[in-house]
């Protein structure tokens, strides 16, 4: 990346000098050193869906969450009567990946499969065969969606993670 008074700027776009001069890149080494154009290294990728940032994986697996003392924390509820929030019985849980990209994986096939429901509700209300290749693509749909769960479950690491969600193969219709 290059930049110029703190500013990126593209060496192969025309640029126009503060005193007008036009040049119609900055390519040359010796024009953006004249110019004060100083190249400066990118910032290092990581995946945002995966990393908080360089090497900072994201919470792989559910985990309920504990105060400082170890106490265990509840979902709170507003109540109207007092006007305050109050505990409920069921445990704060902050979702991991896993429970993440499972939901996604299930949105995914349940999105692919909607588009066909139509065939299996006239099935079952007027007796309507379902074609073959409407049935073959339902079950394709659900049997990469099954891949999918079971892989992930299995990962033990944001890395396996990756190439999980990486290697999804879902059927075309």
């Amino acid at each position: 990346m290059f930049m110029l008074n703190n500013t990126p700027i593209s060496v192969d776009r025309p640029y126009t000098a503060p005193d007008g001069t036009r040049y119609p890149n900055l390519r040359d080494p010796a024009l953006r050193a004249e110019l004060g154009v100083v190249e400066v290294a990118d910032e290092p990728y990581f995946d945002q869906r995966f990393f908080w940032g360089v090497g900072n994986p994201k919470l792989l697996n559910d985990r309920e969450e504990s105060d400082k003392d170890g106490n265990p924390l509840y979902v709170q509820e507003y109540n109207p009567l007092t006007e305050t929030m109050q505990n409920t019985t069921k445990r704060l849980v902050t979702k991991g990946l896993k429970s993440q990209w499972t939901a996604q994986v299930k949105a995914t096939a349940g999105s692919l499969l909607a588009q066909t429901d139509w065939y299996i509700i006239r099935s079952a209300e007027r007796q309507v065969a379902v074609p073959e290749s409407v049935a073959g693509y339902r079950a394709a749909v659900v049997a990469e969606a099954d891949r999918l769960e079971a892989a992930i479950a299995a990962c033990a690491d944001v890395p396996a993670l990756i190439a999980v969600v990486s290697s999804q193969g879902w059927p075309e219709a």
